[in-house]
């Protein structure tokens, strides 16, 4: 059983292969957490978090007549709360129906379930294979109560977590917090790893003490944001890949979030998670219920590849959905920095001719197609062909494509409208906009009231008569801008605090909508590159643009960011032009090819400018890519050396496994040059110790504990930014 209850301790503990998971309904019915770490054998962990001592102006509840020392301030809680005494940061903050702010979540009850719970309207993990627990709280005073929904899935080591309010009182309550997660953690000193970044330079890892002051991850860009990603790690101060205590926490949100950390007085450190307060304001009316997004955690005892490898695991297999979550993916070419905006259908087709003969087997139009579309200002929102720029119909383009021998993917910007469209000029309602106020533009585009069904439908309507119209396999679904003057002409004045959210989960509608009538196109999430890499887009779509950013020695760090929680299959990796079209670096073809491997491999650029050496290069990659599919997409995966200084390394490296250790593929990428350089060895990791392998096919023979030990020399070569690729294989 993943899930235990004992009731003489009053315990309820979740177990998974590797970790425990326990909760405790103290003597007050306050629903107290005790412990997330290692998997030991069960017992009641109270006196692991039990502390009343050290009170230091901490006020205690009088009305169940306990003693003075007792304070909300200072016991470790599954769901805090604001306004009744504890002072640290908190997930729900309530305005209850007589305006008062406050409330005292106490234990009513538990239920195990077999399977894994859904959220409505929301994305989250799911398996029949996993357990649900439910644990409801009432408030000591009014009829409010709190259902924490926790999943259990013991293979990967991952449980999930989820809070819905449900308002039982006669009258409406305001829900100006709605965390997802309090996790409370023992005594310690903990680092905080997230992963800033901008346009072009996302999930760029950094390493933070977390002290007594807030340290906070957040977006209220409308979107998770390229600025900050809805994961984290927190860790021991000493923690590394291979050892130490490490706890992951993913989002499964793409909206504004927010994750802090902080320690208090007594050296305990909580962390919350979820929905992000600022411009946040909920009702919930009398007899209806609020669901708060799913937050997933990892525990590892072993590091960040352990972690890191749940994950992966888990979001390839019990967070991404459809046909296409396992599958192996076409190898495609986009047109985009081969052409921009200046293309018609003979030109298409004479770059889908060439890339058919080196391999590629889809290929995607991107942004300018439709509308009157010839640059970014004009058009987004007006979905219809521009038969003129296509010479001829859409279906008649995809039909010459296909006679190509590949399939034909098409992009959209669904989420955004252009001042200069038909649609805005029909409908200047459907944009965000505050009342008297001109509207802000980015890419000189505003953001649709994704809020409002009557936007929904006017858009799915127009996208399914698109995709119903041709031979269409793929769309890159794309959103450049975030949102600003968020107001909903829908919506009274009391509830524009709303609006934010409810944003978020039309566009979930829109997409599980869109995603039931075409189950048979392969969908992948972009936001101007990657906007929104995150859990909540991977539950509708498989594969994320990592980054608008395509240049290999940009993408070590990008890709090496991304690794921590998301799998190689989920991120979109392709060869470009050199010099590069985003910071003019000139690399490798070869190593511009080693580095996308690792994620959907496919070109952006326009073949029909390549040499016939570049060409056969791409042809040899593909066939590589391809050899190697199944070890690349779904093996364990190792980040052998970073690509920061401090590794005083001038490479970056790392390595796919099969479970079994049978077979490794790894990749060494030069991004620093030096003059009279040492030789350096790459240590593998995952391997059998006492098994013989080869390395890309020689003769010499090496064990297992040799190259994981000792290693294998990376061959230096005197040119900029060379790779090496180490095929390892039981000899």
């Amino acid at each position: 059983m993943a899930i235990l209850r004992n009731d003489a301790d009053k315990t309820l503990t979740l177990l998974t292969k590797n970790t425990m998971y326990q909760m405790k309904v103290d003597d007050r019915g306050v629903l107290e957490h005790t412990y997330y770490g290692k998997k030991m054998e069960y017992m009641d962990m109270h006196y692991y978090v039990e502390c009343i001592d050290g009170a230091s102006f901490s006020p205690y509840p009088v009305n169940d007549k306990t003693d003075d020392r007792y304070s909300y301030n200072h016991i470790s809680q599954e769901l805090s709360t604001s306004g009744v005494g504890d002072f640290r940061i908190s997930a729900i903050g309530l305005r209850n129906t007589d305006g008062s702010y406050g409330c005292e979540p106490r234990f009513v009850s538990a239920e195990i379930r077999d399977g894994k719970y859904s959220l409505n309207g929301l994305p989250a993990f799911y398996g029949d294979e996993a357990q649900t627990l439910v644990v409801t709280l009432k408030d000591t005073v009014y009829d409010i109560y709190f259902h924490l929904y926790y999943g259990v899935f013991e293979e990967y080591d991952l449980i999930t977590r989820s809070v819905v309010v449900e308002n039982k009182t006669n009258a409406s309550i305001k829900l100006e917090k709605a965390l997802s997660l309090t996790l409370d953690m023992p005594y310690g000193s903990y680092d905080m790893l997230y992963f800033h970044g901008r346009h072009t330079r996302e999930r760029i890892l950094e390493r933070t003490r977390i002290k007594h002051a807030r340290t906070t991850v957040a977006s209220v860009r409308g979107a998770s944001s390229h600025m900050h990603n809805p994961f984290v790690v927190i860790a021991d101060k000493n923690a590394n890949e291979d050892y130490g205590s490490a706890w992951g926490i993913a989002l499964v949100y793409s909206g504004n979030f927010e994750i802090t950390a902080e320690k208090n007085l007594q050296e305990k450190t909580r962390v919350v998670a979820g929905i992000n307060t600022e411009n946040f304001n909920y009702e919930v009316p009398a007899g209806e219920s609020f669901t708060a997004p799913e937050v997933a955690m990892v525990y590892s005892a072993n590091g960040f590849a352990n972690m890191s490898n749940c994950f992966h695991k888990a979001i390839r297999n019990n967070l991404c959905r459809g046909k296409f979550k396992n599958a192996q993916r076409p190898v495609l070419i986009n047109n985009w920095e081969g052409t921009y905006f200046d293309f018609n259908a003979d030109k298409l087709v004479s770059m889908a001719h060439e890339a058919a003969k080196m391999g590629v087997e889809l290929f995607v139009m991107d942004d300018g197609w439709f509308g009157k579309r010839d640059n970014d200002r004009c058009a987004l929102g007006d979905w219809t062909p521009n038969e003129e720029k296509l010479q001829g119909t859409l279906k008649s383009l995809a039909e010459r494509i296909n006679a190509e021998g590949m399939k034909f993917g098409i992009w959209f910007e669904p989420e955004c409208i252009s001042p200069d469209s038909d649609l805005y000029r029909a409908h200047p309602d459907y944009a965000l906009a505050m009342p008297n106020r001109t509207p802000q533009q980015s890419r000189h585009q505003y953001v649709i009231d994704m809020s409002r069904k009557e936007v929904r439908d006017n858009i799915y309507n127009q996208l399914a008569k698109v995709l119903s119209s041709a031979n269409i396999s793929y769309v890159k679904w794309d959103f450049n801008r975030h949102l600003t003057d968020v107001y909903s002409v829908e919506l009274p004045a009391e509830k524009q605090g709303e609006v934010y959210h409810r944003y978020m989960l039309g566009v979930y509608e829109l997409l599980e909508r869109i995603l039931t009538s075409f189950p048979n196109v392969l969908f992948e999430s972009c936001s101007g590159g990657g906007g929104r890499f995150d859990c909540g887009m991977l539950y509708y779509m498989p594969q994320v643009w990592t980054s608008d950013n395509s240049d290999a020695i940009d993408r070590l760090k990008i890709q090496y960011g991304t690794s921590f929680a998301y799998p190689v299959s989920t991120m979109g990796a392709h060869v470009s032009v050199c010099p590069n079209h985003q910071n003019a670096r000139i690399t490798p073809l070869k190593t511009r090819g080693n580095v996308a491997y690792f994620g959907t491999y496919g070109l952006e650029l326009d073949v029909t400018k390549m040499t016939d050496d570049e060409k056969a290069e791409i042809a040899r990659q593909i066939v590589e890519f391809k050899k190697h599919y199944e070890l690349i997409q779904r093996g364990d995966y190792y980040r052998l050396i970073s690509p920061y200084p401090e590794e005083e390394s001038l490479f970056c490296a790392w390595e796919v496994v099969k479970p079994d250790g049978s077979e490794a593929l790894a990749c060494a990428v030069r991004y620093e040059s030096d003059a009279c350089t040492a030789p350096e060895f790459l240590k593998l990791k995952g391997l059998c110790e006492n098994k013989w392998y080869t390395v890309n096919d020689s003769k010499e023979k090496y064990l297992g504990s040799a190259l994981m030990n000792a290693g294998i020399k990376i061959p230096y070569n005197f040119f900029t930014y060379p790779s090496t690729l180490f095929h390892i294989k039981e000899a």
